[in-house]
C-alpha cells in the first residue's frame, strides 16, 4: 500500500470520524462523504484513494459505533497508524477489515503530505519522503486473513463456501 499521510492529533473520537448527524444511514459510500468532516472540513475533498492517517493517542475514543471505521474504509484510506487506538473501535476495524497500525515512532515523525508505503504483513512503515523505516507490531496471520477478506463477516461467508 502506497499513499499520502494525513496527519490528525490526538483523541480524535467516533464524533469527529464521522459526526453523529450522519449516523442516519449505514450506506458506506455516504458515510464516506462526510468522513473527518468536524476533524478538518476539507479533508474528503483532498484525500485520494490510497491515503493514509496518522494520528496521535487514543484514536477512535468516544462511542463503539462501526459506522466511524466503515467510513474510513470507504473513504478509500488504505490504514490508519496512530500511536494508539481505542480499544473498541480497534476491534471495530478489524471487524470491517481496516488495516491499523500502532506505531508511536512513526506516528510522531510522519509529516503530513509526506509519501508512506506499508507493508501489513511485516507491519513495516516506510516514509518515502523521509526515507526513515517504522516497525509495527503486525496482526497475527488470522487478523491479517480477515482484514485481506474485507472483515469477519466477509471471512466468514468465504469460510462457508468452501
Amino acid at each position: 500500500m502506497k499513499g499520502k499521510a494525513w496527519k490528525f492529533g490526538d483523541n480524535i473520537d467516533t464524533d469527529l470520524i464521522i459526526p453523529a448527524r450522519y449516523l442516519n444511514t449505514s450506506d458506506p459510500q455516504e458515510l464516506a462523504e462526510h468522513c473527518m468532516e468536524d476533524a478538518d472540513a476539507s479533508w474528503v475533498t483532498k484525500k485520494k484513494s490510497g491515503d493514509f492517517i496518522v494520528a496521535g493517542e487514543n484514536f477512535g475514543c468516544g462511542s463503539s459505533r462501526e459506522h466511524a471505521p466503515i467510513a474510513i474504509k470507504a473513504a478509500g484510506v488504505s490504514a490508519v497508524i496512530a500511536k494508539s487506538f481505542a480499544r473498541i473501535f480497534y476491534r471495530n476495524a478489524i471487524n470491517i477489515g481496516l488495516p491499523i497500525l500502532e506505531c508511536p515512532e512513526a506516528a510522531d515523525e510522519i509529516k503530513e503530505g509526506d509519501e508512506i508505503e506499508v507493508n501489513l504483513a511485516k507491519g513495516e512503515i516506510k516514509n518515502l519522503t523521509s526515507k526513515m523505516i517504522y516497525h509495527a507490531q503486525p496482526f497475527p496471520e488470522f487478523m491479517q486473513k480477515l482484514i485481506k477478506a474485507g472483515g469477519l463477516i466477509s471471512y466468514i461467508k468465504k469460510k462457508l463456501k468452501s
